[in-house]
């Protein structure tokens, strides 16, 4: 495993993240969890991700349970804060400070932690000031809760008005947790050179684009059984837009490309990531301990400039590139 420093930071993370989104307290029973996490600090994997909402905050719970008895000191833990959580109530989703404040004690509280090494907002809050939300951010690091700030899916001109305000706050916003893949580059052409400024750094989602990278899933074919297509708790959802024919044609002219770098195709998709000098770390998720290793293969890859051509090549247009996606797959008011 290698380390990335996040951010203008001096927090080193693994460049690897272990996540459990759609996959603890929902796709994959507990003991099965509990072996993957087991499998990523096996693998030298130091960062786990989660947020309160993946499974309406039992994923924390599953997490927490999983890492419990790890040097605390020897491991960063992230949470995110915004979806509607609980009861469902009209003060639970959101950044209003109330919504904050309570939400970054239940995820405390759940992972059995003191404080959580990053705190994300996981979208942006269009109902409530940002000097609100980013005051709260400021009070809770103040409070040692959380040690740096972080946000998910923020367009280039909300992030450049987040760390301006968290400087003049006295605080770091550090990271951006974008979707981001060979197939989902729509942060290249605005987020990625205004973080690259500002000192913020990526750590990206989806780097196999919820799987269809691995190339399992065939043009004109039944998606294979258990897989994260046939998953109706959410995954089935979120991968459906690359499950067009032109794009698994395409994913497919990979296979040459991965077996030319020694690599699985899915190692091939996470080292493509870890190319941009942005990114400090990609996100994979495990529904199998074997998944762990594999994903972790891509550690160190470098790959060199005519290895991007061919991809690039392979790929061709089914690529999407439209910087406007970023806003367009946030929500224009809170969710309920």
């Amino acid at each position: 495993m290698e380390f990335r420093y996040l951010g203008n930071s001096g927090l080193k993370i693994s460049e690897i993240t272990y996540g459990n989104w759609l996959t603890h307290g929902s796709q994959v029973e507990n003991d099965i969890a509990r072996q993957c996490v087991q499998a990523a600090l096996d693998a030298g994997i130091s960062t786990f991700d989660t947020a309160d909402v993946y499974a309406n905050t039992a994923a924390e719970t599953v997490l927490g349970e999983a890492l419990k008895g790890e040097r605390r000191e020897s491991l960063e833990i992230f949470t995110k804060v915004y979806w509607p959580t609980g009861p469902l109530g009209k003060n639970d989703t959101g950044l209003s400070r109330k919504h904050i404040m309570e939400s970054i004690n239940g995820s405390l509280k759940r992972l059995q932690t003191d404080y959580v090494d990053l705190y994300q907002a996981h979208r942006y809050d269009t109902e409530t000031p940002l000097e609100e939300t980013m005051q709260a951010f400021a009070d809770i690091v103040r409070q040692g809760k959380a040690l740096y700030i972080g946000v998910s899916e923020w367009t280039a001109d909300q992030i450049r008005a987040g760390v301006a305000m968290s400087k003049d706050l006295g605080f770091q916003l550090i990271s951006s947790q974008p979707q981001y893949s060979m197939l989902w580059r729509v942060i290249e052409p605005e987020v990625v050179p205004t973080c690259a400024e500002l000192g913020v750094s990526q750590i990206v989602w989806s780097p196999i684009a919820q799987g269809v990278l691995t190339g399992k899933y065939r043009p004109g074919a039944e998606a294979p059984a258990g897989s994260r297509a046939t998953d109706d708790k959410g995954g089935a959802d979120m991968i459906k837009r690359f499950m067009r024919d032109d794009v698994l044609t395409a994913v497919q002219n990979l296979q040459p490309i991965a077996a030319d770098c020694n690599l699985t195709m899915a190692q091939l998709a996470v080292a493509w990531v870890l190319q941009n000098d942005n990114v400090a770390s990609a996100l994979v998720g495990a529904s199998r301990p074997e998944q762990v290793a594999d994903n972790v293969g891509a550690a160190g890859v470098k790959l060199d400039a005519d290895v991007l051509s061919r991809i690039d090549e392979a790929l061709g247009s089914v690529v999407e590139r439209d910087p406007a996606k970023t806003a367009a797959s946030a929500p224009a008011t809170r969710v309920v």
